[in-house]
């Protein structure tokens, strides 16, 4: 058993990862961004000055893109710590940090590169490590023309020479008589010609579109053959027409979060014309994430909560009711037999809405009913019809069937207990941003029950360390 001491490690690393994999910093149904911000700039604090091994490792653990992004900010911005680290762990901190800059979006790379120059952070390692990414032969003229900002202030800040065409699209830019790198040259002359804008990668070439005057559906229409899979999916979910149909689509590719988020971006008349169509893209994409997290589960209950509150906020628009669509997909893709509990009956899944109040209570009785393995409650947490009896309910279930394992995921984080609201404090609740994320947040709820040690805790991590650096090197 944990001591005291190993105890409330583990509680404080298992809250914050909890808190990593829901909260994103935007504006929730129940709170604001702002409030979001400063509870986990808190916490990041807070774990990193008291466990800064455990917290390098999170990295590893699959949290969403914003969080990892300020793991790394915080872990590079305290060299002084770093300094007083064994040899091992800062040989495997760097390791996690090279490796997580370059799995992040570029976008979220580029923007993080450019806050620690904003912040003067300066030291030996993150010089090294901004001269690494932004050096990368590849996506070099990419990121160059599309964040030149910034490219220019990480680059000048930390002491990166740039040579040949890099150095003269920086200090010439369009000016230039001629670039024998095809982006910059196209970049050159998109400025006097619209023909080259359609050269462009559609997020450089839709800003100079705009400049120019082109017409949205000229521009939208002559750019699709530009356009990556993740472009295409925001225009369609925004309602773009000019794109057409999503023929050009591999739904199998996307993520079963991503598709349902598309699915719901459509109005009721487009979903039931293409019923049959949204629902093999769902499948397909739901059985593609159950095969790559390797994950099978043998009987399980679902309850998903549908209320008025699922409709998200005006930065996460109908965000939560796609988290749990997709949970109902990733499961029944994953799962020997599989039984789903709305919080209001659905007689249609695809034509689901976010409606009404949170009734948990009936539904999960329907699901003890069915004597479980597995039971999954999908909700935000706050339950108001009647308040508080699914919580004691899942209590006592979990009495009754003691073989059975009881995990409330929640995608949205709570500001005033720095984690997503739970429905009763014996039955662990886990953040959930997408639902591949599922087989990771069940071994991570055992672990907040009290089922293993702060031993077992760790080496679940170094395992998850190695497999997340070996992926790196098979890649």
């Amino acid at each position: 058993m944990d001591n005291p001491s190993q105890r409330v490690t583990r509680e404080d690393l298992l809250l914050f990862v909890n808190a990593c994999f829901a909260c994103t910093g935007q504006k929730e149904f129940y709170s604001d961004g702002y409030g979001q911000r400063v509870s986990l700039g808190f916490l990041h604090e807070y774990i990193a000055g008291n466990y800064r091994t455990l917290y390098a490792r999170v990295l590893a653990c699959g949290v969403n893109h914003m969080n990892r992004a300020l793991v790394v900010r915080q872990l590079l911005a305290t060299g002084k710590t770093f300094e007083r680290e064994p040899t091992s762990h800062r040989a495997e901190e760097n390791a996690l940090i090279t490796r997580t800059i370059r799995t992040l979006p570029t976008h979220r790379a580029m923007h993080l590169l450019e806050d620690l120059a904003k912040k003067g952070v300066n030291n030996r390692r993150t010089r090294a490590i901004t001269k690494a990414y932004l050096s990368t032969p590849g996506p070099m003229a990419f990121r160059a023309v599309k964040y030149r900002r910034s490219f220019r202030r990480a680059a000048f800040h930390n002491h990166t020479k740039l040579e040949g065409e890099t150095f003269t699209f920086f200090a010439r830019g369009w000016k230039e008589r001629s670039f024998s790198t095809p982006l910059f040259d196209a970049f050159r002359r998109a400025h006097y010609s619209e023909k080259a804008i359609y050269e462009l990668p559609y997020s450089v070439a839709e800003g100079l579109a705009a400049r120019r005057g082109v017409a949205r559906e000229v521009f939208l229409g002559r750019i699709e053959p530009q356009l990556t899979q993740n472009e295409r999916i925001r225009l369609l979910s925004s309602g773009t027409e000019a794109l057409g149909k999503a023929s050009r689509l591999d739904w199998a590719r996307q993520s079963p979060t991503r598709v349902a988020t598309y699915l719901l971006s459509l109005g009721p008349e487009e979903r039931e014309a293409r019923k049959e169509e949204l629902r093999t893209a769902l499948r397909l994409s739901a059985e593609r994430a159950a095969r790559v997290t390797a994950t099978r589960f043998g009987k399980v209950a679902c309850v998903v909560d549908r209320s008025y509150s699922s409709s998200g906020s005006s930065e996460k628009r109908k965000r939560p009711l796609a988290v749990a669509l997709a949970t109902v997909a990733f499961l029944r893709a994953s799962s020997q037999s599989l039984s789903v509990h709305w919080s209001t009956p659905v007689d249609d899944e695809l034509l689901v809405t976010a409606r009404g109040t949170t009734d948990l209570a009936t539904p999960v009785l329907a699901a003890l009913r069915e004597s479980p393995d597995l039971l999954i409650v999908v909700s935000d947490g706050f339950e108001n019809d009647p308040p508080g009896v699914a919580g004691r309910l899942l209590e006592a279930g979990q009495r009754l069937l003691p073989d059975a394992f009881v995990l409330h995921v929640n995608p949205v984080f709570d500001v005033e207990s720095y984690a997503p609201k739970s429905l009763s404090p014996r039955i662990p609740t886990m953040g959930i941003r997408d639902a591949e994320d599922l087989p990771t947040l069940v071994a991570f709820a055992k672990l907040a029950l009290g089922r293993s040690t702060l031993e077992e805790l760790e080496k679940h991590l170094e395992t998850r360390v190695r497999a997340f650096l070996d992926d790196e090197e098979e890649s």
